[in-house]
């Protein structure tokens, strides 16, 4: 199927700050938590913007790709709050919201019409069908062009690598600020994991009685402590290398069937907004069986990660001593 494409002669993509600090090229356990912030972050924004022409084009893998990366960012500030809970940081969120709210409407469609391209056959009705959702999608897509093109954009990325590199949160000299940047990552992120899991694995817990909105809520925690897991690979090593690997497959699993569940109800949710497209098109996006089954899937993987022994610091520090 064909997708729209955009050539634009707008101004150049936005690049991020100049930055001051040379930063180590990995994690260590024993680093300052301000360092690694800096270097998670960066990795994080410098993948959204080696996504941005492609996405413009209108490449839907280009479009998957700046939304894990804008979705690692957004959970790295969250991960290292409230180091980084400054007065600069409501401003910056909200930017970044905006943005995944525009890409978000684009890829809604992507998932939904590859669900009607991969059930439809060559039925007249469903080729009927789908022009209507790809005139959608075509005009989703000129509306992210635009704003991945603008101004705002441009600011965005500006201000969020500005602060970043030498946010307030990078100088404010009150003990627990200090301590908070000084804290080692290793501790920080054991005891952040920690929580995490907890929470999820409560949650999870009722998982067959959560309602759409609820379950949407529970599949946001489960990416985030997937995405946070997989931004600390580089202090995990030997046994404990087997053991991350072993929780992101079952978060990994969870997230997957959660992730199937809640296309399906945004899926139906835009059927619903397609003039002429008939009520058949909001139609194939409900199946019963198909729900329980993802249920059942991801019930399962968070049994087993209810199984596995919880995050301890010597996991993300083997054999290892603080940094200086």
């Amino acid at each position: 199927m064909s997708r729209p494409t955009t050539s634009s002669t707008a101004a150049a993509p936005a690049k991020p700050a100049t930055r001051r600090n040379v930063l180590p090229g990995r994690l260590s356990p024993g680093m300052a938590c301000d360092t690694a912030f800096r270097i998670i972050a960066r990795r994080h924004l410098d993948a959204v913007l080696a996504q941005h022409d492609g996405t413009c084009r209108g490449d839907p893998d280009a479009l998957h790709q700046i939304r894990i990366a804008l979705t690692h960012l957004r959970t790295a500030i969250r991960f290292f709050s409230p180091m980084v809970d400054d007065a600069l940081r409501p401003s910056v969120w909200a930017e970044l919201r905006w943005l995944n709210s525009q890409l978000g409407m684009v890829r809604d469609l992507d998932v939904a019409i590859e669900r009607v391209v991969a059930e439809s056959g060559e039925e007249l009705a469903v080729v009927a069908e789908l022009q209507h959702w790809d005139e959608k999608r075509a005009e989703s897509h000129r509306l992210l062009a635009r704003a991945l093109q603008s101004a705002r954009f441009r600011r965005l990325v500006e201000q969020t690598s500005t602060w970043i590199e030498s946010g307030p949160w990078s100088t404010r000299r009150s003990k627990e600020a200090v301590r908070l940047r000084r804290c080692p990552l290793a501790d920080h992120a054991t005891a952040r994991l920690t929580e995490w899991e907890e929470t999820l694995l409560r949650r999870a817990r009722r998982l067959r009685k959560l309602d759409v909105e609820k379950r949407h809520k529970l599949r946001l925690l489960n990416k985030r402590m997937t995405y946070s897991v997989e931004s600390l690979a580089d202090l995990f090593a030997d046994e404990s290398l087997t053991k991350q690997k072993s929780i992101l497959k079952q978060l990994r699993k969870a997230q997957k069937s959660l992730g199937q569940l809640n296309d399906d109800a945004r899926g139906q949710a835009l059927a619903a907004s397609l003039n002429g497209a008939g009520p058949e098109a909001g139609i194939r996006f409900l199946d019963r069986k198909r729900e329980r089954k993802l249920l059942r899937t991801a019930s399962k993987a968070y049994r087993k990660l209810d199984k596995a022994k919880p995050f301890r610091s010597s996991d993300l520090a083997p054999n290892s001593t603080p940094d200086d």
